[in-house]
């Protein structure tokens, strides 16, 4: 059994050593090179100064070194902060900054992007730059060096000694306001997650798991310590077109699938092979919409859907046995193994079957909290107290934000999210954040993002936006203002131009709600209009 999550990897090449562990293209590695690789970088980043608990950033697509780089880091003692590699250059600084970050591994291309951002993060003071070195631009007071040169300098050192409950990794999702926060994973998180999917997937050393999600996601990533803690095989993909899944599945005879709604979308309705390997898809990231759940049915009667539901404070909450999806397609399902799943009222009372209520989960897979956010720590992480046979238990909690009710046999339903998040594309996106991009154009007096139901996305992102007396503000002009600034995933799918103050609540503040649905009644009338 692993205690920590590097250990995976070690323990499958003492199980297996020739077994394949990691695919990236034509690049193949066996556990026993995958696990000298995490050596290697291990001994190299406490050879750089990566102390107890300090955090390595990884700012890449997926490759074998972002996965070397990660598990190094962990194995180092260290923490591994994985960024999306969508995000723009001042988030990435944003996310350096705000957990103190001491080495990034990035590319050359893309340290040429950051360069400039980069004297907002102070603690930073070694980059190592994978693949093409020459132009990789140098930075002051930073250590620039090639991959392959950190590595070969590498000396003897000895790892700091870390437990299950130490810090792992530090995930950023949005918030639903501000900037960012930081979740903290310990490595107990991490493999109780792991070992817990494993175990309802039947995962085993047969297994091939395509990798399709950013490894920033915790979704993403679960997709590797998943296939780690039981010696399968995970393959790398950045794919373009929905068709390059479908083909990376055949090449690999994949077993495993996982994604999110909008990329479910545009796989099912592809010419699946009648002899195609699947053994099981798991959807997360927002509801699949019945008409592709059954068109993947359909067209892969062989693959068992497993339909899950998690947050990234928990990893992963409920899912669906197949067995189930008939008798219940709107179910959430139960709590997954080793974790324990309650709808509480406000005042932290179990719910009544049928009664709308918060989810909150319990267990090993919580979390420790939010990075450097003790506020927002206090107000979704709490205590329960439960007393079995004279003794009171005490633990954290993680109070998710969505309401929900559970029926008579404890199957569990979604019915809202308590927040303002808009989940587009299997993203959590922070109207603030979209927000102070349109504010920092020229002209604008008012904005607001909401999201809007999308039969693709989820929920599009629209910006309603009051402009200054006088001001020649465009819808186009502002969706150009948001480009350099957004990934593109947060950019809105539409700009409204309002010329009259957005409606305002009795606290004084945006009616979000009140404009989200004016702005679906203009959509329907425009809709009604142009289909006369």
């Amino acid at each position: 059994m692993s205690d920590l999550i590097h250990d995976f990897i070690f323990r499958s090449a003492g199980r297996s050593p020739q077994a394949e562990a990691l695919v990236y293209g034509s690049r193949r590695l066996d556990y026993a090179t995958l696990a000298d690789s995490v050596r290697q970088v291990s001994t190299s980043v406490l050879g750089l100064g990566l102390g107890r608990g300090e955090r390595l950033a990884v700012y890449l697509e997926k490759n074998i070194e972002n996965v070397a780089a990660m598990f190094g880091a962990a194995a180092a003692g260290g923490v591994f902060v994985p960024v999306n590699p969508l995000l723009k250059p001042e988030q990435v600084a944003y996310i350096l900054a705000d957990c103190n970050v001491r080495i990034l591994v990035t590319s050359a291309d893309r340290l040429k992007l950051l360069a400039a951002a980069l004297g907002a993060c102070p603690d930073l003071h070694t980059v190592i730059v994978t693949g093409k070195f020459d132009s990789a631009p140098a930075l002051d007071g930073v250590r620039v060096l090639a991959w392959d040169a950190a590595l070969a300098a590498a000396a003897p050192a000895t790892p700091a000694r870390n437990i299950d409950t130490d810090m792992a990794a530090i995930l950023y999702t949005s918030g639903s306001t501000g900037k960012p926060k930081g979740v903290v994973l310990s490595h107990r998180n991490m493999v109780a997650g792991a070992n817990s999917v494993a175990s309802y997937l039947d995962n085993t050393p047969a297994d091939r798991i395509l990798a399709v999600l950013p490894l920033s996601f915790d979704y993403g990533l679960s997709q590797l310590t998943t296939a780690f803690s039981v010696g399968a095989t995970a393959v790398l993909i950045n794919h373009l077109l929905a068709r390059d899944i479908l083909k990376a599945v055949e090449a690999e005879r994949i077993t495993g699938l996982a994604a999110v709604p909008p990329l479910w979308i545009q796989i099912a309705p592809l010419p699946w092979p009648a002899d195609c390997t699947l053994r099981y898809l798991t959807n997360s990231g927002g509801a699949m919409q019945r008409p592709t759940l059954d068109a993947l049915r359909r067209a892969l009667p062989k693959a068992q859907p497993f339909l899950m539901y998690g947050l990234t404070e928990a990893f992963r909450s409920t899912y669906l046995p197949p067995a189930e999806l008939d008798r219940r397609p709107d179910s959430m399902g139960k709590a997954i193994p080793n974790a324990e799943v309650m709808v509480l009222r406000p005042d932290g009372s179990q719910c009544d079957p049928g009664e709308a209520g918060e989810l909150v989960h319990r267990g090993a897979l919580v979390s420790l909290g939010y990075w450097n956010d003790r506020a927002k720590t206090a107000e979704r992480f709490k205590p329960v107290v439960s007393i079995h046979h004279g003794l009171t238990l005490t633990e954290m909690a993680v109070w998710s934000g969505d309401t929900v009710r559970k029926d008579e046999e404890g199957f569990l339903y979604f019915i809202s999210r308590n927040d303002e998040m808009i989940k587009t594309s299997g993203y959590r996106v922070s109207p603030s954040e979209v927000e102070e991009v349109i504010y920092a154009r020229e002209g604008v007096a008012e904005a607001a993002a909401i999201g809007l139901a999308h039969p693709t996305l989820g929920q599009a992102i629209v910006v309603v936006a009051h402009p200054k007396e006088g001001c020649g503000l465009t819808a186009d002009s502002l969706l150009a203002a948001c480009k350099p600034h957004l990934p593109a995933y947060m950019l809105p799918a539409r700009v409204i131009i309002a010329p009259e103050s957005l409606p305002r609540n009795p606290n004084g503040k945006i009616d979000r709600k009140l404009l989200s649905v004016q702005m679906e009644q203009l959509f329907m009338e425009t809709a009604h209009g142009a289909a006369q």
